[in-house]
């Protein structure tokens, strides 16, 4: 039934992951990379402005028949909602106010979450952190699929669905493969998430609410702007664990394509990682790199060799929990 085609298996390696020792070389390089490490003073107004948008969206669909509804959820508000999951993403590594401001942004993270439609931002910080610390780590990167999604979504109309059904995916595998205990600020972001969507429901009816949550799903599924999930991290070429995109969607992705660079430095925010290439060209130019997340999905869905497990594993020791 499954594994009709392609890998059995992930790709097990016995290193450590490669962007911890670039880090350390490029910043005794280049300590001018430093400077980089600042908060991004553009990324709460940009949030803001697509917290708005979302909002004269939800006003403007209250009274559409749900064809066109679902048609302006997965044009428009895909691509908002996608872009709001990825400011979440900055803002979990603490570039919207600072590291010393850990609170406003775990609070504006929320904010961020409100056009999502359903409680995110909270959990993600929690399992990200992970995903930079033990990149690939068996039972500890959530990012990696599971063993039965490897072996089931094998031929090219399983990964179609597999793409289709991401948002689900992200969701439900924290709880399988590393589940931890809920966290104060989950319950936070559940009960404000859960207040802001019954005032929509109270103000404009039911369709708002439908035309948030079919933005995230189609957003975050069958969608150009979901290349990336597959772009980053799925090995296209045996070796590179990790590859970037310098494309335009970069534009409405707080450059999230530039993720060579984001690994080697988290704390740099997404609109100063070209100034990392710009800096340091010799360690980026060289790299294998995606030229379209379109046709990343589509190599993905019809080459054999691609599928979920075409993932870089390793054995991690446990580092000293520092959250």
């Amino acid at each position: 039934m499954g594994n009709s085609a392609g890998r059995s298996d992930f790709e097990w390696v016995y290193t450590d992951q490669p962007h911890t020792q670039r880090r350390k070389e490029m910043l005794a390089k280049y300590p001018a990379i430093k400077a980089l490490m600042r908060p991004d003073p553009h990324l709460k107004w940009t949030v803001l402005g697509l917290v708005l948008a979302q909002l004269l969206a939800c006003w403007l669909v209250r009274t559409l028949a749900w064809r066109w509804l679902l048609f302006w959820a997965y044009v428009f508000g895909g691509c908002v909602n996608h872009s709001l999951t990825l400011a979440i993403h900055d803002i979990s590594h603490n570039v919207a106010f600072g590291t010393g401001f850990a609170a406003r942004n775990r609070w504006f993270a929320i904010f961020a979450n409100l056009p999502v439609g359903l409680p995110y931002a909270a959990s993600f910080k929690k399992y990200h952190v992970d995903h930079h610390r033990y990149l690939g780590g068996d039972g500890l990167d959530v990012d990696v699929p599971t063993r039965l999604e490897g072996w089931f979504f094998c031929t090219p109309a399983r990964k179609l669905l597999w793409l289709a059904l991401q948002p689900f995916f992200y969701s439900l595998r924290p709880l399988c493969v590393n589940p931890k205990a809920v966290t104060r600020m989950e319950v936070l972001n559940t009960l404000v998430q859960l207040a802001a969507d019954a005032a929509i429901f109270a103000l404009w009816g039911l369709k708002p609410v439908a035309y948030l949550l079919a933005s995230s799903f189609l957003g975050l599924g069958l969608h150009p702007i979901s290349g990336h999930f597959v772009a980053e991290h799925y090995m296209f070429l045996k070796g590179h664990e990790t590859y970037s995109y310098y494309g335009p969607l970069n534009w409405i992705t707080f450059n999230a394509g530039y993720h060579v660079e984001h690994h080697d430095f988290p704390s740099i925010p997404g609109c100063n990682l070209p100034l990392v290439r710009k800096i340091a060209p010799e360690y980026y130019d060289h790299l294998p790199q995606h030229l379209s997340w379109v046709k990343v999905l589509w190599d993905f869905v019809f080459e054999d060799s691609l599928g979920p497990y075409a993932r870089v594993k390793r054995v991690c020791k446990l580092a000293e929990d520092r959250l």
